[in-house]
């Protein structure tokens, strides 16, 4: 049996990296089965494709559920036995000082809002 381990976040949903390591297939490959356009944010749903998650804006990464992977794995790509785990990736000390840069600057953001609001 084979066993493809799904990586997710606290959100739970799938980067294209992760996406690619769990289907152990190239970048270039995963883009090829994605069910993205040039000019609309959100295509229509595609059951041959590989469908991400809604976005608000172009800027925002492609991310996918991970029961969508898994549709995707079984129905397209053929694999006959999927066992999916779900697992939790802590925070690396780059990551949490990003975070915590990024909570810093939006206090400012919030601050100098007030300041020009008055």
């Amino acid at each position: 049996m084979r066993r493809y381990k799904l990586l997710s976040s606290d959100s739970n949903l799938m980067t294209i990296e992760q996406v690619q390591q769990t289907l152990h297939r190239s970048r270039a490959s995963i883009y090829r089965y994605v069910n993205s356009d040039n000019y609309v944010i959100n295509p229509p749903f595609d059951p041959k494709r590989l469908n991400p998650e809604r976005r608000s804006s172009r800027r925002e990464p492609l991310l996918f559920h991970p029961n969508e992977v898994a549709r995707f794995a079984r129905d397209v790509m053929g694999f006959t036995e999927l066992h999916v785990e779900l697992k939790t990736v802590p925070q690396d000390q780059p990551e949490q000082l990003l975070s915590s840069i990024l909570a810093e600057l939006q206090a400012i953001r919030q601050l100098l809002e007030r300041y020009i609001n008055r």
